[in-house]
């Protein structure tokens, strides 16, 4: 009896390997897919550890594949014969099983990667109340979904037969000893050792739990290079890891712990207490320039600053931004910090006044039945405005039509809504060009002697990027005409670049038309994060790797017909939250009060500090990679460096006023939505 378990034990092992050296080909694909460096030639050391630790760290996971098949297949089969007929069969379909498992992991993490430059990190939560239409339109037309499904076919196939092969490899067979007692502690120890073997493998090839490889324990040799850290990660225990973390630890304090973490940014504890706003309330000091009827706030999707950096300008991408920008009052910033690293902690942070902080603030209903007296609409409000907010998707996207009423809002719009019956659009909203235009000849018809702030929010930079892009003016060799040739043969990524200007294009023309129609309007475009608006890997720059500020840095710029550089006190910094009392401080008379977070722009800044980034003038960091570079236009890759992270207890505050908010919902004034008169 002993003997068939030492012999499906054998089995056990064998099918083992096959996970583990799954692991290893996606890891490889991986890094030559996306990876700066596509061979090990001169890197020999870090690669091998790369894949060393990570076999080790993968074990994680893969060691419970013997697991199953020591309990559930070569236990019982040792004592049930006609178990044991089938037991390679039931152990392929297990294995199998598992492998198809590992495949949907890598597909999932080379899909997460291609949008956010990341593996798999706690944005994969935010996914449950997105669009569910949209992720399929992305994942077939953008990200080949119908060859990843059909890609399961063979790969289930060559699993099964290199399961198959191994098992037909011979085993060796049990010993016999003369002593029973002997023989009985003989399988005995085996058992114990068939054990051990599974921990031993658990914990990563030692027995010490704490000694189990983590992410603090990666050698530095490959910590040290941002992407081969990320490519030492199984796509299981990434995943593992993202679900595990929650998107903020403040939801789990006590008052009193959280009132440990607030004080970098309390002068008083007690007046916090007191007032949770009294901490952030500011003075204005004076009008900048003549109060406009109307403020014009214009958040682009994916309008990020890359492509404005002197070494991809030939590319044209905002060739009518830059137009934009040409104009005398106009003023521009290189360097700035979106609220968020995706579209609905950007979109919230900026309108609620703090950050989100990936709290999902606009999908908490406490949110949808009261507002805060930091909002930027009900702010603007305050000083005699209506504020209208305008969208190219429909409003149930991040349950917009609740929240935005409770934060402020007089009126709401959704591009399906007003748009003509029958608008082409994409999963996320109505084309730009004829969002902007419906939205410009609804504000125009409606006009009133009230000062109006509008708030316009586009969608079509986003992809799949399938939009008919040559109908309405792009043509490459007009656009781009000294765009390296592996680019303009690479259709996916051109339609990409094409998604790129047509948005940019349409967001200018709106802005040009509104100026001509209220020449004394305050413009403010900026976008809601960025993306990977470069392509790297086409030869734009000898380097196929982006840097720190490429990756994170969104676009900002205003204009008003007697701004001038010297309100902006020669800032080279800002971020999202500057914005709101950047408005006010140029509006607003003195002696005005409100409240804010950060510092206007009309103040010197001298750094900017996010959930997710810091920067000062030479450097900017990212907390969640534990990276820093300096903040600097290059050609070059410009060296990372780790541990040199600034600002954590000043980031860890602004999370803690958003958890504080989030746990004590009753500090809401609920007397906002009763103001609000609906949408179009």
């Amino acid at each position: 009896m002993f003997s068939l378990f030492w012999a499906g034990m054998q089995q056990d092992i064998k099918l083992l390997l096959l996970a583990p050296a799954v692991c290893a080909v996606f890891r490889l694909v991986f890094i030559l897919v996306y990876g700066p460096k596509k061979s090990p030639f001169g890197e020999w050391r870090k690669w091998f550890t790369c894949f060393r630790y990570a076999f080790w760290w993968g074990m994680d996971f893969n060691a419970y594949v013997y697991l199953y098949l020591l309990a559930l297949v070569s236990l019982p089969a040792a004592f049930i014969p006609a178990y044991y007929a089938v037991s390679d069969t039931v152990r392929l379909v297990g294995v199998t099983a598992y492998l198809a498992v590992l495949y949907t992991a890598f597909m999932g993490k080379m899909i997460f990667y291609y949008h956010f430059h990341d593996t798999f990190n706690p944005l994969v939560k935010l996914g449950r109340n997105a669009d569910k239409k949209n992720f399929m339109d992305i994942f077939f037309h953008q990200n080949h979904g119908a060859g990843i499904l059909l890609g399961y076919v063979p790969y289930i196939w060559l699993s099964w037969q290199a399961g198959s092969w191994l098992l037909r490899l011979p085993v060796f067979s049990y010993w016999s000893l003369s002593s029973p007692w002997m023989q009985y502690g003989c399988n005995a120890a085996v058992f114990v050792a068939a054990v051990v073997f599974f921990y031993w493998l658990r914990y990563g090839g030692t027995l010490r739990h704490r000694q189990k490889p983590e992410w603090d324990e990666v050698p530095p040799i490959v910590k040290n290079d941002m992407f081969m850290g990320k490519a030492a990660i199984d796509d299981l225990v990434a995943f593992e890891l993202a679900c595990k973390r929650e998107v903020s630890d403040a939801l789990k304090h006590t008052d009193d712990e959280a009132l440990e973490v607030l004080r970098p940014v309390l002068p008083s504890e007690k007046l916090f207490r007191e007032n949770l706003w009294a901490p952030f309330q500011h003075s204005a000091r004076g009008a900048r320039i003549s109060k406009p009827r109307h403020i014009f706030f214009l958040l682009a999707e994916s309008h990020g600053q890359a492509p404005f950096d002197a070494p991809y300008e030939y590319l044209n991408l905002m060739a009518a931004s830059r137009r934009y920008r040409s104009q005398a009052h106009t003023l521009a910033m290189d360097n700035f910090l979106p609220a968020g690293m995706i579209s609905q902690p950007s979109l919230v942070s900026l309108l609620a006044g703090i950050y989100d902080a990936d709290m999902e603030l606009n999908e908490n209903t406490m949110f949808w039945h009261g507002n805060i007296p930091i909002s930027l609409p009900l702010q603007l409000k305050r000083l005699g405005y209506r504020a209208e907010f305008w969208y190219g998707g429909g409003l149930n996207w991040g349950s917009l039509e609740h929240f935005l009423p409770a934060i402020g809002f007089d009126a709401w719009h959704g591009g399906p809504d007003f748009c003509p019956q029958g608008s082409p659009k994409t999963w996320l909203g109505v084309y730009d060009h004829i969002f902007l235009e419906q939205a410009a000849r609804l504000i125009k018809q409606d006009d009133d002697e009230q000062p109006v702030f509008h708030f316009l929010y586009t969608t079509s930079n986003h992809g799949p990027y399938n939009m008919p892009y040559k109908e309405y003016g792009f043509a490459a060799e007009n656009v781009m005409p000294d765009a390296p040739k592996a680019l303009l043969k690479n259709h996916k990524m051109m339609k990409q670049m094409a998604g790129i200007w047509y948005a940019d294009q349409a967001l200018i023309r709106f802005v040009e038309d509104m100026q001509t129609v209220y020449p004394d309007s305050l413009f403010v475009v900026t976008g809601d994060h960025t993306t990977g608006l470069i392509p790297f890997q086409c030869g734009v720059v000898d380097r196929t790797e982006p840097n720190l500020r490429e990756q994170v840095l969104t676009s900002f710029s205003m204009s008003h017909p007697e701004l001038t550089a010297d309100m902006l006190s020669g800032n080279t910094i800002g971020g999202h939250m500057n914005i709101m009392p950047t408005l006010i401080e140029l509006i607003a008379p003195a002696g005005f009060d409100y409240y804010s977070i950060a510092e206007p722009l009309t103040e010197p800044v001298d750094h900017v500090v996010t959930p997710y980034c810091w920067m000062t003038e030479d450097w900017i960091g990212d907390y969640r990679d534990g990276l820093s570079q300096q903040l600097a236009v290059s050609e070059e890759l410009l060296p990372f460096e780790r541990g040199k992270e600034r600002f954590r207890d000043e980031r860890d505050a602004w999370c803690e006023l958003t958890g504080w908010l989030v746990r004590h919902p009753e500090l809401l004034d609920d007397a906002g939505r009763e103001k609000s008169i609906g949408r179009l």
